[in-house]
Order: structure tokens, then sequence, then C-alpha cells
């Protein structure tokens, strides 16, 4: 597994406004040393910034410009947010009575949601990540990923989990098509895992982290946000779980820096003696904007270029007002053109009126 330390503000959303709670956070992840090879291999394939560079120049011009801004940046990961509902309560994500949520009848149907992303993976995206929410609370969360990862073209589908009913449903998912996964843990404790998340259950994550490592998923990614005072104090404990599974983490000697992809978020680590690795996410402190290939659409059909920015565009909408695939084409290329060159940085995103995370997705 790979383990990841973020600085990572949205996460600490509520429906007020951005709640800073904490100014470190980390994304535990699995990762194991072939995925670091792979890693290492591709490390060439797409541009950071640039249009100039040859190789997103090629990219560009066998996939739909669509996808480009006007930075030059090519868009090639679609994160799907499937609901806004949740079956825990995170204190940094919600307060515990809950967040107004859209009605269900307002939300994206399960043939828009295959028609939206095969727009998409037709122009040019090879990577779809499923977010909620939670989405394996969605009663149809097998037939989506059956459809889409029938789409041609997709070579990803992801999903970010709390992990709480995973494990019986994982094994579907796997023939379904998921081939990726991020399953969420903030401390290693049941008693704060309960006061953290205001719900029970901390066995049954770590029952679906090892059901999903069973089932081969390689690797196994565990995100953690870490808050002062509250389970800063088990970043050790993290990372000893990289020490005998393929999982990621970093405080240790004889640590690697490794190559990165240029459009990852997490700078890469390995520790000797572990099958796993960590990373280090640093969204503000030294944001990676200038390589960002990431686009988000919300569960109520709305489109959004970028999770720090305030600005959205409905997709469900113009599907409802029978405008067709060119359409939302036009719809789509014009929302990414219009995406900035980068975020406005940690004090003035604390201002932005925004959405909660709930509803933006994970």
């Amino acid at each position: 597994m790979m383990w990841r330390c973020v600085s990572e503000l949205a996460r600490r959303r509520r429906s007020a406004g951005v709640v800073d709670t904490m100014n470190v956070g980390f994304q535990y992840l699995a990762n194991i040393s072939s995925s670091t090879r792979d890693r290492q291999r591709c490390s060439n394939m797409y541009a950071t910034s640039c249009a100039t560079n040859p190789d997103i120049l090629s990219r560009e011009t066998s996939s739909s410009e669509m996808l480009v801004d006007s930075f030059g940046r090519f868009h090639n990961y679609l994160r799907i947010s499937l609901t806004e509902r949740c079956n825990l309560r995170c204190q940094y994500c919600m307060p515990a009575e809950g967040v107004e949520l859209t009605p269900n009848s307002e939300l994206l149907s399960h043939d828009e949601i295959i028609r939206i992303a095969n727009i998409f993976v037709t122009s040019g995206v090879d990577k779809i990540r499923l977010t909620g929410g939670e989405p394996t609370i969605r009663k149809d969360i097998e037939d989506i990923c059956l459809h889409l990862s029938g789409l041609k073209g997709l070579k990803t589908l992801a999903m970010t989990t709390n992990g709480i009913v995973l494990s019986k449903k994982l094994p579907k998912l796997k023939e379904c098509g998921l081939n990726a996964l991020n399953i969420s843990l903030d401390t290693l404790v049941p008693a704060k895992f309960e006061f953290m998340t205001r719900r029970k259950g901390h066995s049954k994550v770590m029952e679906s982290i090892d059901a999903a490592v069973e089932l081969g998923y390689n690797p196994v990614k565990v995100n953690c946000v870490i808050m002062r005072g509250m389970n800063d104090d088990e970043i050790c404990n993290f990372v000893e779980l990289t020490r005998h599974k393929p999982i990621n983490r970093q405080n240790y000697k004889g640590v690697e820096r490794l190559q990165d992809h240029p459009t990852d978020t997490a700078k890469n680590f390995r520790i000797d003696g572990h099958v796993g690795t960590i990373s280090f996410i640093t969204s503000m402190t030294e944001h990676f904007c200038a390589g960002c290939n990431r686009l988000r659409l919300l569960a109520d059909g709305n489109f959004k270029v970028c999770l720090f920015g305030p600005s959205e565009v409905s997709l469900r909408e113009p599907i409802h007002a029978g405008v067709d695939d060119a359409g939302l084409k036009e719809i789509i290329g014009a929302a990414v053109k219009r995406k900035k060159a980068k975020h406005a940085g940690m004090f003035d995103i604390a201002k932005t009126a925004n959405r909660p995370m709930i509803h933006i997705g994970g």
C-alpha cells in the first residue's frame, strides 16, 4: 500500500462554508513496488502544465479539444459523485445533524451518468473515480460499474469509499470492472473512530481493507486525514501497516524519494524493509495546479472544473431540455476553457463560498 500525507482544506468543509479544523492532513495509501515501476514507465506520458510539451501535443491531437483548457492542460481524469448521502458523520466533513441533501429525483440517473461518462471517455478521459457521499450505498452501484467499465477507452475505474459495507460488495464490484480502490480510515483506534465519525464500524473498515488485499487490488490505497490533537499521534502506527502489507507512509530511516507521475497530487517515498510506500499531498503549501488533470461531475449533474473553485455548470438541465451530445460537449468544453491557472490559495479559499464536501464529492 501507499500512504500519503495531505494538507487538504476541502475535506474540512461544512455546510456554512470552509472550516479549517486542522493545518495538516494525511492520506494513507496502499501501494507496492510494482506500481512504482509502472509509475516510472509512464512518468513522461502527460505534460504538467505546458502545451508545448510534445507528449501532450500528440495526446491532444488524438483527443477532443473539449478536455484541454486555456493553459494547455489535458484532463483525462473524471471524478463522479454518485450520491450526497453517507453512512458516517465525520467531523471534518459535516455537522452531526448532517446537511440538507438534494432530493433523489434531482440527482443524475443511472442512464444519465453513463451517457455523460461516455462523452468524456470518447473525448479522451481514461480514468474515472466514483465518489460520494458514500458510493457503495447507491443501490445500482454494481450496474453503474459494469456499464462504465465497458466504455471503450477507459483504463481505470476507481472508487473512494469509507469501507463500511465494502467487504460484502467488493467481490461483485470487481467482477463488474472496478479495478482501483481508495478506502478512508482516519484512526486505528476503534473508540476514536466512533468519536471522529460519530458512528461505529472500525472493524468493518479493517475487514474491507483486508478483503481488498485478498482480492488482489494492487495497490489498495487507504486515505487518512490527520487532525492535530486527535489522531496525529498515530502516524507511526499507520506507517507500520506498510511494513508487511502493500500500503504507504513516512518518518523512518532509509526513506527513498520515488519518481512521481507529472499529474500526481502526491510526493511519493519508499521505506527500506517495507512492502508499502508513503506519499505527501501539499495542495496548499506546494500546490500542483500546473499539472491538474481532474474534472468533477457532481451527483446533481453539475460539472466542476476545480475542487476549490465555486464555479459550476449544470449538465443535467441541458439533458432534460433535450440537448444532444454535441451540445453537451460544447457546454463542457466552454467550462474547461474557463478553468483558472491555479486555486486562490489557502486563506482566500477559506473566505470563498463553496458547497460542502459532501455535495461536491470526495
